[in-house]
């Protein structure tokens, strides 16, 4: 739900504002110096250099901080149950990661009441909000009954328009060995009942949870009832995922760690967007994907948090962004694109992700004079204010936090 706010705002002092929409600053990111930018109605009604602004009823002095649209986390799993630091530890140990400690989750999320879920993802959703996330895709599949899935769908609709169904997560204990049955079930009685509360489908393609056809069968399933779909592709071994995700057009393929030439060059004549969730790979110790061979490529790249208790319990996106940089050789402006106008991408928004008149009025401000800072001073939390549809969502120098509902 976008803020109906009946005063604008124009944000004045701004050491550098990225845009991201080149026709109204320099490059790729649209960067202007000197800048302001006047919110309206809960979308952004100008942007310019300072000295051109119109007036406004309420004005924000940021005191030379850059400001940046709000990022776009693409890729969640809010809606869960209990916490996995022991498996986390045991990994560190040289424990190797594998797609079933998934069923720990699932348990622990079937045992939680209602109020648990939902107090548990306003916490994680406020948290992402002081990272800087204004809007965030949230996936289910951590309660993989009818019931379970439905209410999971529910509590994300609640507080967020992004929800995806992944109910073909991994199969769960009660259909061990009878991953068929439970496909047939997620495609027939699963999707019927949740369809009505969801956005998208997706599917975990890969070696301990659903192999193509599978995946294929819950995909279609999904669209048939109007969702779109998204698949959890390439992330242990090279695999189908990446060529499925292209086959049914998919938004997005997620992870994308193990790939082929072939791979890369049916994401870079597709509308597919590849997601990278280098905190999985931190977590996991798992080869990080190889984000200079996509966009050299061509690709549209978008990089997730991941946030889950199993491989990736973070809400950071300059986290992923400063690890994006280091370790997966994306320079600091195609990082930042990637966290904000990708992930936009991946979620088929034109309306976030950008700051340019028409968008949706979600920005947030730095602690520093310039994007830069957020892979130059990793770990530091340099994200002071977040507006969200207009609207100061909250602010480390006033504590003020209107997290509840990303709508």
């Amino acid at each position: 739900m976008t803020a109906n706010t009946s005063r604008s705002t124009v944000l004045t002092g701004i050491g550098t504002l990225v845009t991201n929409d080149p026709t109204v600053g320099e490059g790729p990111l649209g960067l202007i110096r000197d800048a302001a930018v006047v919110f309206d109605g809960g979308v952004v009604a100008w942007v310019g250099r300072a000295d051109s602004a119109p007036a406004g009823d309420v004005g924000h002095d940021l005191d030379g901080r850059a400001v940046l649209p709000g990022f776009v986390e693409s890729h969640s799993h809010l809606v869960f149950g209990g916490e996995r630091a022991e498996e986390f530890a045991a990994r560190m140990a040289g424990q190797p990661y594998a797609a079933g400690g998934i069923r720990n989750t699932i348990e622990a999320t079937r045992n939680a009441t209602d109020e648990q879920l939902q107090a548990n993802t306003r916490r994680l959703l406020d948290e992402s909000l002081r990272s800087g996330s204004t809007t965030v895709e949230c996936k289910t599949g951590y309660g993989q009954t009818v019931a379970h899935e439905l209410r999971s769908t529910r509590i994300a609709a609640s507080l967020t328009d992004e929800v995806t169904l992944l109910a073909a997560h991994v199969p769960p204990p009660e259909y061990a060995g009878r991953a068929d049955d439970y496909v047939a079930m997620v495609c027939s009685e699963m999707i019927d009942a949740c369809a009505p509360q969801a956005k998208w489908i997706d599917v975990f393609c890969e070696t301990g949870a659903f192999d193509r056809d599978q995946a294929h069968a819950v995909l279609t399933a999904g669209m048939a009832k109007g969702l779109i779909p998204r698949v959890h592709g390439n992330q242990l071994r090279e695999g189908p995922g990446v060529q499925l995700a292209v086959e049914l057009g998919a938004a997005s393929v997620d992870h994308v760690c193990y790939t082929t030439q072939a791979d890369i060059d049916a994401l870079a004549q597709s509308s597919t967007v590849a997601t990278l969730l280098p905190g999985a790979d931190f977590s996991t110790r798992n080869k990080y994907p190889d984000a200079r061979a996509l966009l050299d490529a061509g690709v549209t790249v978008a990089l997730g948090a991941d946030c889950n208790p199993g491989t990736s319990y973070t809400t950071s996106l300059p986290f992923c962004i400063a690890i994006a940089v280091r370790d997966m050789h994306m320079t600091p402006d195609e990082a930042i694109w990637a966290a904000t106008a990708g992930g936009a991408r991946a979620l088929q928004r034109a309306d976030v992700g950008v700051l340019r008149p028409g968008a949706r009025a979600d920005a947030l401000a730095l602690d520093a004079p310039s994007y830069l800072h957020l892979a130059y001073r990793p770990g530091v939390p340099l994200v002071s204010d977040v507006w969200r549809g207009g609207e100061l969502a909250w602010s480390a120098h006033t504590g003020h936090e209107k997290a509840r509902a990303l709508r």
